[in-house]
């Protein structure tokens, strides 16, 4: 086939659900041997685009064409079938079962009932070995990395023999190594033949990977560009509709920092397999600042969070909220004294099944004024609940749809207008902007900005360097669950960040 014919041609594709309209009129063409992005903001109709072509979803009108030939695909087993196969953000993996037995899940085999692994794992390891994704076939996926698994996912798909590989925000949850390294295994895809959608929200990487974009706003294709000749500045524009400041101006405080909020002296917390997660740490925030916790994921930065947050009550050393000892308080006493939790999972913060209303009067519902004598105000409720989509731009057709529905990004809009909008004395973020677009980013840090100006104190948890750099009054890094050293934001820089990271002391 011509390197410049399309291996993939889909023409006004439409998708609804319910009155939403997520696809309009989208048209969208791979060709062979090329990385295509698909940009967009959370909510833009990626995801569902490429959900049509794996057969996920079927789309209201609009045609599919697979190597020139118009094809009905029904279910993923039809788009295997036609060779194209999809890695998903959330990896579709059951964790108690080998990296083998994962791969072969589903596929028929010529000694049924009996699976044949010996073949499997020889066939499994010449992919591995061809794409340079080495994993141990016998580990079982819970005792893997993340970047692990998700070689996982896409040695699965090699090994259904697909020749179009969809990515669907594929770093989202990599370390910038991994990043670095999960590109080099996609440019390998591209020698060897195939063709790759790498779906993303963030530009600098679709600048890197792809030889052309299509930028998707609101359901519609706004455009299609060679990446060579086009620039971070204008995706952006044409993702939002508008120019985006890549960094937000931190500037100097308006006043000193008041008085202390956060106290943590000595703490000490062990991790789920029974090892030393903190180790000794102490610091503490001020009202009107904002202190960063750097350093690479798996450090004890989540231990540390769920200790402040009551979420991990078996710890040792001091945790104080103002004058108030919440050292392993449950996370309704410790709510209570002021504080706002955005957690590193928006899902652990929302409850799929309840409506918006009712996930945004979470933990105080049962007070005034959404609640009077036991009985709930719902109407209340549901003026709160339009008054917060609408200030913070949450993508929702109304507030009574499920939390379930929304996408990622919009998910995590709702956790930060729930926790911010109670006007809490601490604000405890964990990876606020992770796998946010490049808009809702930009809102979110000059929203952190805004209240650190009216007083709140706030301790940001970030692997973002740039995030670190250009927030944080303080920034404490992490490594091994120490602080290896604190350093005012005037005296930081990259360099010096990363060696503590690595455990290098200054």
């Amino acid at each position: 086939m011509n390197e410049n014919a399309a291996i993939i041609s889909l023409d006004g594709i439409c998708k609804k659900f319910g009155p939403v309209v997520a696809n309009h009129d989208v048209s969208f063409d791979l060709r062979v041997g090329e990385i295509h992005g698909l940009l967009g903001e959370n909510g833009a109709g990626k995801t569902t685009l490429m959900n049509i072509l794996y057969g996920l979803h079927q789309p209201d009108s609009g045609h599919i064409h697979v190597g020139q030939q118009p094809r009905q695909i029904g279910s993923p087993h039809d788009a295997i079938a036609l060779g194209i196969g999809m890695v998903h953000q959330h990896f579709m993996q059951v964790p108690t079962l080998s990296v083998i037995d994962n791969v072969i899940l589903g596929l028929p085999n010529e000694r049924e009932p009996f699976l044949d692994r010996p073949r499997a794992r020889e066939r499994l390891e010449q992919i591995a070995a061809t794409y340079g994704l080495h994993v141990d076939p016998d580990a079982l996926i819970w005792q893997l990395s993340v970047g692990d698994r998700q070689r996982v996912e896409i040695l699965k798909a090699l090994f259904r023999d697909v020749r179009v590989l969809i990515l669907d925000e594929p770093t989202a949850v990599l370390t910038p190594q991994e990043t670095e390294e999960l590109f080099k295994i996609i440019r390998g895809f591209v020698d060897h033949g195939l063709s790759v959608v790498f779906i993303t929200h963030k530009l600098e990487e679709a600048m890197s990977i792809t030889d052309r974009v299509t930028v998707l706003r609101d359901g519609h294709v706004v455009a299609t560009r060679p990446t060579a000749d086009t620039s971070m500045a204008e995706l952006a524009r044409l993702m939002v509709g508008r120019d985006v400041l890549f960094r937000i101006a931190n500037g100097d405080q308006r006043q000193p920092a008041g008085d202390t909020v956060l106290q943590v002296s000595d703490l000490r917390v062990t991790s789920d397999r029974g090892t030393p997660a903190v180790q000794g740490v102490s610091f503490q925030v001020r009202a009107g600042e904002i202190v960063g916790i750097a350093g690479v994921d798996g450090n004890g930065q989540t231990e540390l969070v769920q200790a402040l947050t009551g979420l991990r009550r078996s710890v040792n050393g001091s945790i104080r909220v103002g004058t108030a000892d919440v050292t392993g308080a449950s996370p309704q006493h410790i709510l209570q004294q002021g504080v706002g939790h955005i957690p590193e999972d928006f899902d652990d913060a929302l409850i799929g099944e309840f409506t918006l209303v009712e996930n945004l009067a979470l933990d105080v519902h049962y007070a005034p004024p959404f609640s009077r004598r036991g009985v709930l105000n719902r109407e209340q409720m549901r003026r709160s609940a339009r008054e917060l989509i609408r200030r913070y731009d949450v993508r929702a057709p109304h507030e009574n749809v499920k939390a379930k529905t929304l996408s990622g990004g919009n998910k995590q809009k709702m956790v930060i207008a729930r926790e911010t909008s109670r006007g809490p004395k601490l604000l405890i973020a964990a990876h606020p902007t992770r796998g946010l677009d490049i808009g809702a980013e930009e809102y979110i840090r000059g929203l952190m900005l805004q209240l650190r100006a009216e007083g709140m104190a706030i301790l940001l948890v970030s692997a973002k360097l740039d995030e670190i750099l250009s927030l944080c009054d303080r920034i404490l890094v992490m490594e091994r669950g120490r602080i290896m050293g604190e350093i005012p934001r005037a005296e930081a820089d990259i360099e010096q960040l990363g060696l503590l990271m690595a455990g290098i002391e200054a």
